[in-house]
């Protein structure tokens, strides 16, 4: 085989690779891609936070994991830079929707950034879950950059043995 035979070949698998990992990375992150909405701001850009908010991305990853087992499902949202009380949450339908905004804060207040790839504003992500749930008894935790909301299944998404006699 030709030297250039071999890099043709060492080229296509390597185009396969990178092709197989970008088709990866959006089928897994698709959902998770959030719109990130700063603000309707008709007038000027009165403070440096505000200008700040004009270079800010305005599309950020929400990851999460769904989980259930007999009675519940769990949901883990990966959300850093936020407070308890930054969420508003609910359950519509097979949906738990997750509203909520992220805030400036920043340490450093002169200077020049570079490079701004964190999100902020208000955000909506609708996540499917898969049973039926009781909205009534949910409960959610926020902890260390991650939100935890466990909502218990319905009587009927319930699995239940039936006894043979």
């Amino acid at each position: 085989m030709s030297t250039f035979a071999e890099i043709g070949e060492g080229l296509e698998r390597a185009w396969d690779t990178l092709s197989e990992g970008w088709r990866q990375l959006r089928r897994r992150a698709t959902q998770a891609l959030t719109r990130f909405n700063p603000g309707d701001r008709r007038s000027g850009l009165e403070t440096t936070d505000e200008q700040f908010l004009q270079s800010a991305s305005r599309w950020g990853l929400l990851t999460a994991d769904v989980s259930e087992n007999d009675d519940e499902v769990r949901v883990r949202l990966e959300a850093p830079g936020m407070e308890a009380d930054d969420f508003d949450l609910q359950v519509n339908g097979n949906v738990l929707v997750v509203r909520g905004e992220k805030r400036v804060e920043r340490d450093q207040v002169d200077g020049r950034f570079h490079v701004i790839e964190c999100a902020y504003g208000s955000f909506e992500r609708a996540i499917p879950l898969p049973a039926e749930v009781d909205e009534q008894g949910a409960r959610a935790r926020y902890r260390r950059g991650v939100l935890t909301v466990r909502l218990p299944k319905k009587a009927s998404a319930r699995k239940r043995r039936i006894e043979v006699g």
